[in-house]
């Protein structure tokens, strides 16, 4: 098989290296892919996610067997639909069953007429009709922007009068383009990530992980799209998983084919487990980063089979490390997710027992990786505990020479309580 993976990021980086491990696969190609991946046998393919037509005509000239798309961006704009007209095996869900994704409204209309467990919620377009429910709720309130916004459409308010600041930006001041909000409930309790790969009616479930969004340690400073994570979440209970797979995924898979929206690719869902049990916070229509860089690690079988078994409607088989954790933790560039610096020079690929998944890189003139990105690397590394993870990960990133970088010192810290 001669495989192509769209996406340019560290999750395209873990997905597009898995694939490349079977011994059924020739190649695989990254579109646009990243100057990183090309260390790992990778190649990159100078076409952007939005260049549908010739990144069909590339499939059909290199005998791709399959596609499979990272980015939600890409899925929003339909690659998948136009993939499938074009007569190309394709994994990742259509313009319309993603929607689950780039629009939270329609994902909330869903989970109401499925009866998934979720936060009380109400949308408004209308700037004064919000504020005055923001201000009848109080605070904390959650404010989500109705679309696509690359991480950083939803604010957890601690005032009324930031929550009222951020709606404002989306409504009046259209930081987002022409939006509406979701005002929802504050929940309390742990998030977790629940993944599942799907193909129609059926599913077949992930280990779980746990991401880390805030920018700085102690889970304090901006919302990032993550600064780390590890999978398994060892003090999660089966039992917990069990009753989100039968509350959550079950009826949203089986609903979207009811709708008439049927769903074949990655069903992300972000959940926080409540004193009520396990609520959505949101739906991903893709793999989450940089949760991909630590469950498919754990990944023993085939992964281009089982992916090319799924979309013939065969049935995967799907196995994974039983035992141990496996933990990620990014390096970020000095000021992400704000403003931050270009083009410094980063550390050589670890070796060993120590992976490095690239995802804002570039080469330089002499040909050395620098960033490129806010997201610069993450390391990922296995063992038979969190605490021993993070003792191989950090003694290496301390012997890195991390200039205009930084990274959390805390990832994985919430299972070793």
């Amino acid at each position: 098989m001669k495989l192509l993976v769209i996406g340019s990021g560290g999750r395209e980086h873990a997905i597009a290296k898995k694939l490349l491990d079977s011994p059924e696969v020739t190649a695989v190609y990254a579109a646009p892919g990243n100057a990183g991946m090309i260390l790992d046998g990778i190649e990159t393919v100078a076409l952007s996610i939005a260049q549908h037509a010739e990144l069909i005509e590339f499939a059909k000239l290199n005998d791709i067997s399959f596609t499979f798309v990272g980015p939600d961006d890409a899925l929003a704009a339909g690659i998948v639909d136009d993939f499938e007209a074009a007569g190309l095996s394709v994994f990742g869900p259509t313009k319309r069953a993603a929607e689950l994704e780039w629009s939270k409204d329609f994902a909330k209309q869903i989970m109401n007429q499925y009866g998934v467990p979720t936060a009380d919620h109400k949308t408004f377009s209308e700037f004064g009709q919000a504020s005055a429910y923001i201000e009848a709720k109080g605070a904390p309130i959650v404010i989500k922007a109705d679309g696509l916004a690359l991480g950083k459409g939803v604010v957890v308010a601690e005032t009324v009068s930031e929550a009222i600041d951020f709606t404002r930006d989306v409504l009046e001041n259209n930081k987002f383009g022409k939006s509406r909000v979701i005002v929802e409930e504050f929940l309390a309790g742990e998030e977790f990530s629940l993944f599942a790969f799907v193909k129609n009616d059926k599913f077949y479930m992930m280990p779980t992980a746990q991401d880390h969004k805030r920018a700085y340690d102690n889970d304090k400073g901006p919302n990032t799209g993550g600064m780390g994570a590890y999978s398994p979440v060892p003090h999660l209970p089966q039992s917990v998983v069990d009753t989100a797979v039968e509350t959550i995924i079950k009826p949203v898979v089986n609903g979207m084919i009811t709708e008439g929206r049927p769903y074949t690719g990655i069903l992300y869902a972000g959940l926080i487990l409540t004193a009520d049990g396990p609520k959505v916070i949101e739906f991903n229509a893709r793999f989450g980063d940089p949760e991909t860089q630590v469950i498919l690690p754990r990944l023993t079988s085939d992964f281009a089979v089982n992916m090319r078994d799924l979309l013939a409607d065969q049935i995967p088989n799907f196995t994974w490390v039983n035992g141990g954790v496996t933990l990620g933790i990014v390096v970020a560039s000095e000021g992400y997710p704000g403003d931050y610096a270009k083009g410094i020079k980063i550390p050589e690929k670890t070796t060993g027992d120590i992976t490095t998944y690239y995802a804002g890189v570039a080469s330089n003139t002499d040909g050395q990786l620098v960033t490129n990105g806010g997201r610069v690397y993450l390391l990922e590394a296995s063992a038979d505990t969190v605490s021993d993870a993070q003792a191989i990960l950090y003694k290496e990133l301390k012997a890195q020479d991390t200039t205009g970088l930084f990274y959390r010192n805390d990832i994985g810290d919430k299972a070793n309580v």
